[in-house]
C-alpha cells in the first residue's frame, strides 16, 4: 500500500492533535494537583471537589482524540 503525500500530513496533524492534548492535560493537571494537596492537608472533606477538578482538565485529551480521529478519517487513514 502506498502512502500519499496528503495521507501523511493528515497522520502528522493527527499525531499533534493527540499530543498537544496530552501536554495540555498534563500541564493542568500538574497545576491543579498542586493546589488539591494544599487544600486537602487543610480541609480533608474537600477531596471530592479536589478530584472533580483534577479529571476535568483530561476532556482536553478527549477533545484531541476526537480531532484526531476525524483527521485520520478525512485523510483515508481509517
Amino acid at each position: 500500500m502506498a502512502i500519499t503525500m496528503e495521507a501523511a500530513i493528515a497522520a502528522i496533524g493527527a499525531g499533534i492533535a493527540i499530543t498537544g492534548g496530552a501536554m495540555a492535560t498534563g500541564i493542568a493537571q500538574a497545576s491543579i494537583g498542586s493546589a488539591g494537596l494544599g487544600l486537602i492537608a487543610e480541609k480533608p472533606e474537600e477531596m471530592g471537589r479536589v478530584i472533580l477538578f483534577l479529571v476535568l482538565p483530561e476532556t482536553l485529551l478527549i477533545f484531541g482524540f476526537v480531532v484526531a480521529i476525524l483527521i485520520m478519517l478525512a485523510g483515508g487513514l481509517i
